[in-house]
């Protein structure tokens, strides 16, 4: 099996939300809404420990605890026992350091919450307005910063790579996961943890004028990894990236991604999306139908993150109702260090077109049999009122073998270690 130099793959998932542990839970969730008392909040140190809770907010715990999840799924991080964590860490609960196995400068992490730490950032500016920054503790100050949570996952894992934060409103879920994609299409890493996180205080609950009840406290995440550097150390992707757009509008959104008015296998629809009258609606009736927010409460900057795992849901489903022969795993290498390196890096111009509208999968080497657009998950995501819809495609990972592979190029900003 080999891939183009652009194609992406999701090697990788993790939950941390009330009531859903895996992609399978979180779709059937969103499908059968479960009635009666709410599920207890996630558990943050059950899987993070309390040593990893130490100065840090709601929401960083969330996404730390989906970040790990999401590696462990990936096998980027030692097998138990192996962890680089401090030896006086207690036995009983995790390490605040987990190493991945690869070389950490391969790795980058693109984060997406709009309210995050928005509670940090009123309390400290009203506790400055009303006494005096002397009051403020350091521990906690680091906390207000904007780009907090996409830092800890980095710093927790010794992931060396681009570290963004983005806080874009409805699209931002999708819109991080897009990015995180493109750094790995143009050679900059070989993978990207993409981690939405979102959770409800008093101060969320004030400015959206809504209860904690509506809302989520939670966080998904997702290894976006190359295609070809996941085969290179064994892993198998549960699904492959397609193309992304961002229009003004969702009808628009959905005719770039789906030309001829074609049909996908299931649509993962805006928050709340309502329906309109017939003919006014982008995707045919009979399309199958699923808004996470029903299930988890409204997400926010993790919208599209949530999506992409609950797709995956969605896409091993398909193959299992469908009989689809699965990607056929490869012989995983010895030693990863192997793996890692590179042979040459010569500079060579990255591929065009890891923007909007682009399929991942595209050029040389890349699916010359496209996957039936029946067979792919359309996940949207944004307000069809307001300036901005964003659209992603994923689909099932195919099981090619060409007797010539095309090799990858690799660029100069790529490490070659």
């Amino acid at each position: 099996m080999t891939h183009g130099p652009g194609e992406v793959v999701i090697t990788g998932v993790g939950l941390a939300v009330p009531g859903a542990s895996t992609p399978d839970a979180l779709l059937s969730r969103t499908a059968c809404p479960v009635t009666g008392p709410d599920p207890e909040p996630f558990d943050t140190a059950a899987r993070i420990g309390r040593r990893g809770h130490r100065y840090k907010d709601r929401a960083t715990r969330l996404a730390l605890c989906a970040a790990l999840e999401a590696l462990r799924d990936a096998d980027l991080l030692p097998s138990d026992g192996e962890s680089d964590g401090p030896s006086d860490a207690p036995s009983d609960s995790p390490s605040d350091r987990e190493t991945v196995t690869v070389p950490g400068d391969t790795v980058g992490v693109v984060a997406s919450s709009n309210l995050g730490n928005l509670d940090t950032a009123c309390l400290t500016t009203t506790a400055i307005a009303e006494r005096s920054a002397v009051d403020l503790s350091p521990m906690s100050l680091p906390n207000a910063s904007s780009n907090v949570i996409a830092s800890w996952v980095a710093i927790r894992h010794g992931l060396r790579g681009p570290n963004l934060m983005l806080c874009n409103g409805p699209t931002s879920g999708l819109d991080a996961v897009h990015w995180g994609a493109a750094l790995v299409a143009a050679g900059r890493v070989r993978r990207v943890v993409v981690v939405g996180a979102e959770t409800h205080n008093a101060v969320v609950e004030d400015l959206l004028g809504r209860s904690a009840g509506e809302l989520l406290d939670g966080a998904a995440a997702l290894v976006v990894e190359g295609a070809r550097w996941a085969e290179a150390r064994g892993a198998r992707g549960v699904a492959a990236l397609g193309p992304y757009e961002r229009r003004a509008g969702l009808t628009g959104c959905v005719e770039a991604l789906l030309p001829d008015a074609a049909a996908p296998g299931v649509w993962f629809t805006p928050e709340r999306y309502a329906e309109g009258p017939a003919g006014a609606v982008p995707v045919p009736r009979a399309v199958p139908r699923y808004d996470v927010t029903g299930a988890v409460g409204r997400a926010s900057g993790a919208l599209g993150v949530l999506q992409c795992v609950a797709a995956v849901g969605w896409l091993a489903r398909a193959a299992a109702t469908t009989g689809a022969e699965p990607v056929e795993p490869v012989q995983r290498v010895e030693r990863v260090e192997s793996a890692e390196r590179v042979e040459s890096a010569e500079p060579v111009e990255p591929d065009a077109g890891a923007g909007s509208g682009t399929a991942f999968g595209a050029g040389p080497g890349g699916a010359r049999d496209p996957v039936p657009v029946s067979r792919q998950a359309l996940i949207t995501s944004g307000d069809d009122t307001a300036d901005a819809v964003a659209g992603l495609l994923l689909r099932p990972t195919p099981d090619r073998s060409h007797p010539h592979p095309a090799r990858a190029p690799l660029i100069s900003m790529e490490c070659s270690r």
